[in-house]
């Protein structure tokens, strides 16, 4: 069969994924409607179910990986607080692979030991610090061994009433001290490892983006519980499908409110 040596080049290009457009970053972020708390979770099914059985791999060895240092005494539980911000930044990575229509590894999970790790350590080191910090505000209040409990350094004593309610009454504080800080967190991983901010500017952006949604996260709140409950009751084997689900609601979160759509 001849061939037309003046005719257009052909090139077979169905194999060739999506690239799909960033559109505009806004540091200062969005304001978006409440409704979009439940689309960030739908939007983060569409993400991982491309790659069902190599987002359960990457869920089940964060978890291994969380588990076997939490086992280890001291040592271990500090561990979590400086390993578990690479392994996130390391899921945002692999997020953001995917929404680029690239195909996503379990070794993902470890990019962000090379993708600032530094950064992402200096999240850590806050997180221990402001942990640190309101424990000594429980210690005040409660108690020393309200706190050490609360912490999991001690085994705590459920046969005392009394100390029963003391630590229900500190977890409810506790809870109120570290929930904003919890907002510094939710997207800092992302803003990090994507858009190279440092761990501070990283933290306060994540805070004020969450403060002016807090309706959105409201409705994601409810709908993650619910979610979380019906996952549980097959034996747990629903976590398979919802955990790397949850996980990639940080990084469709954060795309919907620092970027324009």
């Amino acid at each position: 069969m001849s061939t037309d040596p003046y005719a257009a080049p052909k090139t077979h290009v169905a194999d060739v994924p999506e690239v799909r457009s960033d559109g505009k970053f806004d540091p200062r972020g969005f304001s978006r409607p409440a409704g979009h708390g439940w689309d960030w979770i739908k939007s983060a099914r569409q993400l991982t179910k491309q790659q069902t059985w190599t987002w359960m791999g990457i869920f089940v060895l964060f978890g291994i990986i969380g588990g076997g240092l939490g086992a280890i005494d001291t040592l271990g539980t500090l561990a979590v607080y400086f390993v578990m911000p690479l392994l996130f930044g390391g899921v945002m990575i692999g997020c953001d692979t995917a929404h680029k229509g690239q195909a996503v590894s379990v070794g993902h999970l470890f990019a962000g030991f090379s993708s600032h790790p530094g950064k992402l350590i200096g999240i850590g080191f806050a997180t221990l610090l402001v942990y640190v910090v309101v424990l000594l505000i429980i210690s005040l209040i409660f108690g020393p061994d309200v706190a050490l409990a609360l912490s999991g350094i001690e085994k705590p004593d459920t046969s005392d009433p009394a100390f029963v309610i003391r630590l229900a009454l500190a977890g409810l504080v506790m809870l109120a001290f570290t929930m904003p800080f919890y907002m510094a967190i939710w997207f800092s991983y992302a803003l990090v490892v994507i858009n190279e901010f440092g761990a501070v500017r990283a933290l306060k952006t994540s805070f004020f983006a969450c403060l002016k949604n807090i309706v959105p996260f409201l409705i994601y709140g409810v709908m993650a519980f619910l979610l979380s409950i019906a996952a549980t009751i097959p034996l747990g084997l629903g976590w398979l499908i919802l955990g790397p689900v949850l996980f990639a609601s940080l990084y469709t979160g954060y795309r919907d409110i620092f970027y324009e759509a």
